[in-house]
């Protein structure tokens, strides 16, 4: 595994990254710490399991060396693991593209259709709020807009954990649901649509213009939790660029000076990102390859009526078990994504 897995620029990478935090004023920069600390984590646990794996196999070929049959049989238990563990480390290699280790800002939006959208939404947000609870992510909703009858109008959750960019980056495009709705009293089947979009926590230091003249700011009363003070001061904030229309809104922060700035942060983060989509469907054309941008595109069926069927329609992944999904059992999908793309 050599050339796949480097494990001389892991042990570099990760003696470089605890030299770091050894530094005078490290924590000055909270969030930076952090996200170090994080990354450190990170490439420890994948040099770990890849030592581990390593040690396994030493010793069950040790065992092997021995004239006894009994012992046949354990070392076909500990090759089950191993296959199991190499499957696991497999994804970890595979998690390796230039922005797979940060954080995220993941969005949910529900399509044409009032209520039935609205209320997609939010079972995709129930969906991923328990992926995460399941998968030791920690979010935090830093804005949440109610539908008018039921589910949810806009979403944007902060994502923190392992690889957070590199599992939901796949998650970015159209959802769509069919299903026997709630809310219609001649029990028909209606379809649902909702977009979700991924972006990564970029550096801080990413350059990204903004002219004053571009932006139109609002603010407005909190709708969500927040203490007494909620409801009782503007200090949600909406930021819309006008040359792009992005609209970035943030209610969580207790004042308005602080949610602005989550807003800005949130915004420089869409703007560097569309930079880069441009980019990459510039490079695409000259490739002569047909460029696929996935927000905007329908990318999973989840059939609810008159069968019961989840389908991904990049890497064909597909199970019967609806019920398991939309209880955040994500992380099969999200992984036959990354090696549907490796």
């Amino acid at each position: 595994m050599g050339g796949v897995f480097d494990t001389t620029g892991l042990s570099r990478e990760i003696s470089l990254l605890e030299g770091e935090t050894k530094l005078d004023g490290f924590w000055n920069d909270v969030r930076k710490a952090n996200d170090i600390q994080q990354k450190l984590s990170n490439l420890k646990k994948k040099l770990d399991d890849y030592y581990n794996i390593k040690r396994m196999i030493s010793d069950a070929i040790e065992l092997l060396s021995f004239d006894d049959l009994e012992v046949v049989d354990e070392v076909s238990l500990e090759v089950t693991k191993i296959e199991k563990l190499l499957d696991e480390l497999e994804i970890k290699v595979l998690l390796s593209g230039e922005y797979d280790d940060l954080n995220c800002y993941l969005e949910i939006h529900p399509g044409a259709g009032g209520t039935e959208s609205c209320d997609w939404a939010s079972m995709l947000l129930r969906m991923y709020e328990m992926f995460c609870d399941k998968n030791d992510y920690s979010y935090e909703v830093l804005d949440e807009q109610k539908g008018d009858e039921a589910g949810i109008k806009s979403v944007t959750l902060y994502i923190k954990g392992y690889y957070p960019y590199g599992y939901f980056k796949g998650e970015r495009g159209v959802h769509r649901l069919v299903r026997i709705s709630p809310f219609d009293a001649g029990a028909r089947r209606h379809t649902s649509f909702a977009s979700v979009s991924v972006t990564p926590e970029y550096n801080k230091d990413v350059s990204v213009e903004i002219k004053d003249t571009d932006l139109k700011i609002d603010v407005y009363h909190s709708s969500g939790a927040g203490g007494q003070s909620v409801n009782t001061s503007n200090s949600a904030v909406r930021i819309t660029h006008l040359p792009t229309k992005i609209v970035v809104t943030c209610q969580n922060e207790r004042s308005q000076l602080q949610n602005k700035e989550q807003a800005m942060h949130i915004l420089k983060n869409k703007l560097y990102q569309l930079e880069l989509d441009k980019k990459e469907e510039e490079i695409s054309k000259l490739k002569g390859e047909n460029a696929n941008i996935d927000f905007g595109s329908q990318i999973r069926n989840y059939v609810l009526e008159p069968y019961k069927l989840i389908k991904d329609l990049r890497s064909n992944y597909e199970t019967s078990n609806v019920d398991k999904v939309l209880d955040g059992d994500l992380r099969p999908i999200m992984e036959s994504l990354l090696k549907m793309k490796n």
